[in-house]
């Protein structure tokens, strides 16, 4: 199995060298390869056994590293880099000749953030290169927030694991693709999109069943069924009573006002007090607990639908599809 390291240096090299290093960001952990070189960006796929319609997000350690990836970064995209950069928000953008089609599934578009971890702005810093990064799991699955949630996964399909502590924001980034008329939300994310619609006005959001599930995504985690555990998961609404189904041995994942009765064989409270901040920086780990538990099935309660809750509700919808 692929040992956890501190070394950035040595991680930086092989990054450059066109291995895989999977890294530490505010939202999840990251399996990154160099995202101009072909053949490193290709061990992504067949490492995650992901499929070459779902596209990547590149990262970079800085703005002035953006020019290198996109041909074009206008005035909606500079004043939102000003806001959330660094932080939980992709940018859909042209994209440069330099970026593979593969990075994005053969799509005009490339998603582009900057990291808000020190460690991953310090290793893309080091590297030099832009870096194609989606969730360090295996494809579909519950997305890691701890070295060891990688390891678990992927084990020695990784030239190095960089372990940089329990992700802060705990959901993946906000991806707002730029190239149509209209700013276009396709995935809620990190990034509440309340707060980016108090800055650039309106904001079109992206119905569900926008592509089909065997056509090339616009962004990363749109497909119908993502983020899912191998236990059945069944979503509940936020104000109903949870209780176990009879027969069954049930899990329930839920945040710290909601209802339940019975007897569960076990329970996860996200939080004490609905924070919703708390609920997401521990939702997955919660998730990959339960999944373990050997239980028939998870219960989970919605969450309210606002700020980060829209974004953990269509994780929790696609987990359960």
């Amino acid at each position: 199995m692929t040992s956890f390291t501190t070394n950035i240096q040595s991680a930086a090299e092989l990054l450059r060298t066109g291995h895989l290093v999977a890294f530490p960001t505010e939202t999840v952990y990251g399996l990154g390869a160099d995202a101009t070189n072909p053949i490193a960006v290709a061990r992504i796929f067949e490492a995650k056994q992901r499929p070459t319609f779902d596209p990547l997000i590149v990262h970079v350690a800085d703005i002035s590293q953006v020019d290198r990836v996109v041909r074009e970064f206008p005035e909606t995209a500079r004043l939102l880099a000003e806001v959330f950069w660094p932080g939980p928000l992709t940018l859909v953008l042209p994209k440069r000749d330099c970026i593979p089609d593969l990075v994005t599934a053969g799509l005009p578009g490339v998603g582009i953030r900057i990291p808000r971890h020190p460690v991953a702005l310090e290793l893309l810093k080091i590297a030099g290169c832009p870096v194609a990064a989606p969730s360090a799991n295996p494809f579909g699955g519950i997305s890691p927030t701890t070295a060891q949630h990688v390891a678990d996964g992927l084990g020695g399909k990784v030239d190095c694991i960089v372990d940089g502590g329990p992700c802060e924001v705990g959901l993946e980034s906000t991806v707002l693709s730029l190239m149509t008329e209209r700013p276009l939300l396709l995935r809620h994310g990190g990034c509440p999109v309340e707060d980016i619609k108090r800055l650039i006005g309106a904001v079109e959001i992206a119905t569900s069943d926008a592509t089909q599930d065997d056509a090339a995504q616009p962004a990363p985690g749109m497909l119908s069924r993502h983020y899912a555990p191998g236990t059945r998961l069944i979503v509940i609404p936020h104000n109903q009573t949870a209780e176990p189904i009879a027969g069954l041995r049930c899990g329930l994942l839920t945040a710290g006002k909601c209802r339940f009765s019975g007897r569960f064989a076990r329970i996860d409270t996200l939080c004490d007090d609905e924070n919703l901040q708390t609920c997401a920086a521990n939702f997955f780990a919660a998730m990959r607990t339960l999944d373990s538990s050997d239980l028939d099935v998870i219960i989970a309660h919605e969450f309210p639908a606002h700020g980060l809750g829209v974004a953990l509700n269509d994780r929790l919808r696609r987990a359960a599809h």
